[in-house]
């Protein structure tokens, strides 16, 4: 067997392990640490001020819909055979959304095809059902509203 003299590469590398060298990464690394810890402190300072707003925003929400409470218990006293009459329409009304949906939902079956490929057909049935369904939720939503009984937990004010 033959030895080639090619240079072995080192199993060791060169340490240094100087006084200097090892404090001046432990300043690094303690800046760095001193950095991430100031960012981690604004970040949970944005985070308190956000709960603060989300905190006042709920508050808001609140007492505007707690007045209209207060202001639809109000009126309900105020016109108690109107709310028995609204509550009446409202029931009816629902009976209505109920047949015109099943009337469009068979009409929609009937016809995908002809509303996906033409926009002359898909136009025409919007025109036909759109306007009528948004006005019926509208109109049912107010009657449903002025026909609930008061929430007992709400009235308090």
């Amino acid at each position: 067997m033959t030895h080639d003299s090619q240079p072995a590469s080192p199993l060791f590398t060169q340490v240094d392990i100087t006084a200097g060298a090892h404090v001046g990464r432990a300043r690094d690394n303690q800046a760095l640490a001193d950095e991430q810890t100031a960012l981690l402190r604004s970040i949970l300072a944005a985070q308190d001020r956000q709960n603060e707003l989300l905190e006042e925003l709920v508050n808001q929400l609140g007492a505007a819909q707690r007045q209209r409470v207060v202001e639809l218990g109000q009126w309900k006293q105020a016109n108690p055979e109107l709310a028995r009459n609204c509550r009446g329409a409202a029931e009816a009304l629902s009976r209505v959304q109920i047949e015109f949906l099943t009337t469009m939902t068979r009409e929609i079956n009937d016809n995908a095809e002809a509303l996906m490929d033409g926009e002359f057909m898909l136009n025409e049935f919007v025109d036909r059902f759109g306007p009528r369904l948004a006005h019926l939720n509208g109109v049912l939503q107010v009657m449903a509203q002025l026909s609930s009984s008061p929430n007992p937990t709400n009235s308090g004010g």
